[in-house]
């Protein structure tokens, strides 16, 4: 549904179109306007409430067919994106569902309603797959190696409580050796290098290819200061020289940034870059995972919960193991509001929102 005054959608069929094999698919969406306000994307535009429809019909078929909903998945997986008949970048959905599979024990799932049973509570076994786009789009940034052996790197991207701040800081130091406490990290500037929103999960598949260029430029500054006719290194051909743990190394010589800057009379090295777009036209880049869910009902109390979750998320080279299983884990917890406490009430004779705050709107934490 949308109002009145804005015809918005959220684009359910995006992340559906091409998970699965399938000859004839027609995606299409409609909205109806009503008496309320416009909404808004919620978790993922689109893909939640989109892959909560494709998932619950291929339970649904499944079940007609009484064949295990695991088994019926991996046999219709899609080998590459019909949708737009390119084959994937990557797609690891099928190692996905055997690992959590395994670590799940879906093995030992009963599927007869009723039959698994701890205590009074009954227990139930559910699996779902989910994707999302891949996206990476235009990004720029600079980088500074400094003569006080510090390095200092901008963008316009912004950090909105991910950890952006701290991979920039680990791509630097992963390159030059330059330790964490000694490289500066300055973000969210209009006047800083232009960068995408963070959003859509592409800030980091975005910035960092222009963080990591931006370095390397610094460094092969670095290095053309060393082998110019008065530096450290003079004589010596660029590509013989190496840049380790913040240091020039040649030979047995090895120099740190300040000797290579001072002997050339420089501030600093500095390296500018600038990244674009996936190129589409040979592939689809796509992120793939699986989830399994244990949920328990006790019906002499009528308590719903869900007692353990399984997932494995193929999301491609992850930089900060941390921040990154935080973002599964946020999204579990969200997905669990999703389908047992969230949702908004609004009042029949007016269109207003009744449950507009947290002590209404529940969320789990």
């Amino acid at each position: 549904t949308t109002s009145f005054t804005d015809p918005y959608k959220e684009n359910c069929g995006t992340s559906t179109k091409s998970l699965y094999s399938c000859a004839n698919v027609l995606v299409t969406h409609k909205i109806i306007e009503v008496n309320r306000g416009t909404p808004t994307s919620m978790r993922a535009p689109g893909a939640a409430p989109g892959l909560f429809a494709l998932e619950s019909a291929m339970d649904e078929m499944a079940e007609k067919i009484g064949m295990d909903p695991l088994a019926f998945r991996k046999l219709n997986v899609s080998e590459r994106d019909e949708s737009q008949n390119l084959p994937w970048s990557s797609n690891h959905l099928q190692e996905c569902i055997d690992k959590a599979a395994e670590r799940f024990g879906w093995s030992k799932r009963n599927p007869a309603p009723g039959s698994m049973k701890d205590g009074t509570e009954i227990i139930g076994y559910g699996m779902a797959a989910c994707n999302w786009d891949a996206y990476r789009t235009p990004a720029e940034a600079q980088v500074a190696l400094r003569a006080d052996g510090t390095a200092w790197a901008i963008c316009g991207v912004q950090d909105i409580g991910t950890g952006t701040y701290t991979i920039v800081a680990q791509v630097v130091s992963s390159i030059t050796g330059i330790p964490l406490d000694k490289i500066e990290v300055e973000l969210g500037n209009s006047s800083f290098p232009p960068a995408p929103v963070s959003g859509g999960s592409w800030a980091t598949a975005s910035v960092l290819p222009a963080i990591a260029e931006a370095t390397r430029q610094a460094v092969d500054q670095l290095k053309a200061f060393a082998t110019a006719p008065k530096g450290v290194f003079a004589g010596v051909k660029a590509d013989q020289v190496s840049f380790e743990q913040g240091q020039l190394k040649s030979g047995d010589k090895t120099f740190a940034i300040a000797d290579v800057l001072k002997a050339q009379k420089q501030s600093s090295a500095f390296g500018e870059a600038k990244t674009g777009m996936n190129d589409t036209s040979k592939h689809s880049f796509r992120s793939f995972g699986v989830h399994f869910v244990e949920v328990r009902w006790d019906p002499g109390i009528s308590r719903l919960r869900v007692s353990r979750v399984v997932s494995a998320i193929d999301v491609g080279k992850v930089i900060n193991q941390k921040t990154a299983l935080n973002q599964v884990e946020g999204a579990i917890v969200m997905g669990v509001g999703m389908a047992l406490f969230e949702a908004t009430d609004f009042d029949e004779r007016n269109g207003m929102p009744v449950n507009n705050n947290y002590a209404e709107y529940v969320v789990p934490v």
